[in-house]
């Protein structure tokens, strides 16, 4: 609901869609709307994928509180890494 309220949204899929539009194959109304249709499916399919797989990591993770904690550690080294990187970047 929040993609397809979004006034930013709404902009890119009348600016991005028409050019797949079929002059022959009826309204151009009904093929955008169909397409939009068709990427919101798609967009709640991969949703619903990444959900799964994330609600997989946390079981699999919680299961043993010292991967929770290698799992913080690696973040941080990775956070104090990135800022290093920034920090002697030009």
């Amino acid at each position: 609901m929040v993609g397809a309220t979004n006034p930013k949204s709404i902009v890119f899929f009348l600016a991005f869609l028409p050019q797949f539009v079929n002059e022959g194959a009826g309204p151009a109304g009904v093929q955008i709307a169909a397409l939009g249709m068709a990427f919101g499916v798609m967009a709640i399919g991969s949703d619903a994928v990444w959900t799964l797989a994330a609600s997989k990591a946390r079981a699999w993770f919680s299961r043993k509180p010292r991967r929770l904690d290698a799992l913080g550690a690696a973040g941080g080294a990775m956070m104090v890494g990135l800022g290093t990187t920034m920090a002697v970047a030009e």
